[in-house]
């Protein structure tokens, strides 16, 4: 990670203000892809990349925020706030700061540098972390405390509400209320989870295939409404069933044929996706690897087939790693249609693993991807107070 003291310093010297530095994790998904938004569960950690601001308060009724990775400022009247997006970075702080105000917090003038190195575009959460660190960071500054699951919904709803994506709490969630060297099995019905940890010898091996994704896409939203048409169908015969949570491969045998041919099988894998997590959460409990491992290969296989939201680079990365040593399982993770791969590896035979892994990839595809060696974090936090 990027040195915080220097964020700290960089800040210093370009806004004469000593600030107060948070950090917000990305994450990686183990298990649980679009299960979230039908009220089912995942199993996400936080990840050693994230996202840091540091933050002063002003005296000219001015919102500045700078990006030191785009090397870019832009200013706003603290008062007269943009209310819509504009498709540009800053929509993720500037929509916290409307949900913000909605809550009836008055937004002051405030400086805010961010710096990430959360790989843009890979399903590995760069928009939760920024949101998060950004929310944590204006909250301190007002001196309004929310617990991490709070916090996390009211950046659910800048995602939702600001830019537009329809993303459910999971990014955001583990980003607030990540633990070191744990995985999260999150409820997303009630907000409830239970904390598994990851035995000291695997390592989160998460590689890139550099087919780029976002979660505003057409393919993600029209996945969406097959999962919601699903639910309607079945909650026509049983009234109780809200979302696929509630519902059962049984139901799909029922009443699949009043669906369309997509929805049904989107159904299908959110269904027995929902199985699969609760039990790849004990099985990592038990330290269960074989099982943990067949689970997140049928996860995949249900992730590319039946929801179809791979791609032929990510299914090649998978297959490539299923032989090398150390494997314990490997799936694609995040919102789908490209970005990254998670590997549980043995610790031991992670580099080499990873060496393989992206030799075997390039060689097929002819692009070299980035493969790192990574281990679950801790959530947002504040690192430094301004005196």
């Amino acid at each position: 990670m990027y040195d915080p003291s220097q964020l700290r310093i960089f800040h210093r010297e370009r806004f004469g203000a000593e600030p107060g530095l948070f950090v917000a994790p990305g994450r990686v998904n183990l298990i649980g892809e679009h299960t979230d938004y039908a009220e089912g569960f995942v199993m996400p950690a936080a990840i050693d990349f994230a996202t840091l601001t540091a933050i002063s308060p002003r005296d000219d009724g001015k919102v500045i925020l700078y990006s030191k990775n785009y090397d870019e400022e832009r200013t706003f009247d603290a008062a007269h706030l943009p209310w819509e997006r504009s498709g540009h970075w800053t929509d993720y702080p500037l929509g916290v700061l409307a949900i913000l105000a909605g809550e009836g917090l008055e937004i002051p003038a405030f400086s805010l540098s961010i710096w990430s190195d959360v790989p843009l575009a890979s399903g590995l959460s760069s928009s939760a972390a920024l949101e998060v660190s950004t929310a944590f960071a204006v909250t301190s500054l007002i001196g309004k405390a929310y617990p991490g699951p709070v916090l996390a919904k009211l950046c659910q709803r800048a995602e939702n509400e600001f830019v537009g994506a329809s993303s459910g709490i999971m990014d955001q969630f583990i980003s607030a209320n990540g633990k070191k060297d744990h995985a999260l099995l999150l409820d997303c019905r009630d907000l409830s989870y239970k904390l598994t940890p990851i035995p000291e010898d695997l390592a989160l091996v998460i590689a890139n295939t550099m087919v780029q994704h976002a979660v505003t896409g057409t393919e993600y939203t029209s996945r969406r409404a097959e999962v919601e048409e699903a639910a309607a169908v079945i909650g026509k015969h049983r009234p109780e069933v809200k979302f696929l949570r509630d519902a059962t491969l049984e139901d799909l045998e029922k009443y699949g044929s009043e669906m369309s041919p997509n929805a049904l099988k989107r159904a299908r894998h959110v269904i027995s996706e929902n199985f699969r997590t609760v039990e790849a959460a004990e099985a990592l409990l038990q330290n269960d690897r074989k099982k943990l491992g067949k689970l997140m290969a049928e996860a995949h296989w249900s992730y590319s087939r039946d929801f179809e939201a791979s791609v032929p680079e990510a299914d090649a990365m998978v297959e490539f790693a299923q032989n090398l040593p150390g494997l314990v399982g490997a799936r694609l993770t995040g919102g789908g249609f490209g970005g990254c791969t998670v590997n549980l590896v043995e610790a031991e035979h992670a580099a080499e693993f990873a060496k393989i892994l992206g030799e075997r990839y390039e060689a097929k595809f002819g692009i070299t991807p980035q493969i790192y060696i990574n281990h679950a974090s801790e959530g947002a936090r504040r690192l430094y107070s301004a005196e």
